[in-house]
């Protein structure tokens, strides 16, 4: 019951690391402008010159257009942590297009864990099927590697347990973070536990849909089975098994921001457009 998504992407894992590492300064960019994430310095305002300040921090243009000394104040720095939650249950790893959906998160996962760390900020990973996976924050890209490698062996039996998940994990979280949930959400209860989190949290999910998950025109009713549980069910063809739409409306109305990813189409430039208007990712200065 085991697979490795080296038989979809046919990479070693050196060509693997590489490519991950180029979606990763694709998706980064600009300076570091985040409320939440990196080590960035803003400029926040001028003030009159006391007796201690540091001549480095000295304004001159302010103080050769005054004539009276001032010297620059800056924001500190922040540095939240960055939490990937990977869906790793069956119905991430079959599919009807050539990649399945958990190759193309834990390619996503891989590449966000990177534009991080060029925020310096700190990486985490949590599993959301029934592999017990969880890793906790670090700088080190070391760990990245690790646990991207980790990853692409995989089960094809694993539940779906995003919910479960999210609300263990929420009571470890002494302080805001960023979470970044990679999943096709098709854990019904999932959404109430989001909606939880990023009451608290800054929360991005990133769905994840498959173009049978779409609708086969054409091919009237259809008998299938559950990949998780096993369990069979007569359908239409052109049903959407699971409406990305609403699923993104009802998030938005609670404050997580969505990005629904069909796997069967170029995704780099809108999910680098997303982050950006977002302010999600960045370089750091």
């Amino acid at each position: 019951m085991q697979g490795n998504l080296e038989t979809v992407d046919q990479l070693n894992p050196r060509q693997y690391h590489l490519a991950v590492k180029k979606l990763a300064d694709t998706l980064s960019y600009g300076t570091d402008r985040s409320p939440f994430l990196g080590s960035g310095i803003e400029y926040v305002q001028s003030r009159p010159y006391q007796p201690g300040d540091s001549i480095r921090a000295m304004d001159w243009r302010v103080t050769a257009r005054t004539g009276k000394h001032y010297v620059k104040e800056f924001e500190a720095p922040k540095r939240l942590s960055c939490f990937l939650l990977i869906d790793t249950s069956a119905s991430m790893m079959i599919g009807s297009w050539k990649r399945t959906k958990y190759a193309v998160a834990v390619h996503l996962a891989g590449a966000l864990g990177l534009a991080c760390l060029e925020r310096v900020s700190p990486v985490g990973v949590l599993g959301l099927g029934g592999k017990e996976l969880q890793v906790k924050p670090s700088l080190s890209r070391q760990n990245i590697l690790q646990w991207m490698h980790l990853l692409r062996t995989f089960r094809y039996d694993e539940p779906t347990l995003l919910s479960e998940r999210i609300s263990n994990l929420a009571p470890t979280l002494s302080s805001r973070a960023i979470i970044f949930v990679l999943s096709d959400l098709h854990d019904p209860e999932g959404i109430p536990s989001l909606r939880l989190l990023a009451q608290k949290h800054e929360v991005v999910v990133l769905q994840l849909r498959d173009p049978a998950e779409r609708g086969v025109a054409g091919a009237g009713f259809l008998r299938a089975s559950e990949a998780e549980t096993g369990k069979t069910f007569v359908t239409r063809s052109t049903r959407t098994w699971v409406d990305g739409v609403c699923i993104g409306r009802d998030l938005k109305r609670s404050g997580v921001d969505h990005l629904l990813i069909d796997i069967d189409s170029p995704f780099e430039a809108n999910l680098r457009h997303f982050l950006q208007s977002r302010n999600l990712l960045g370089r750091a200065r």
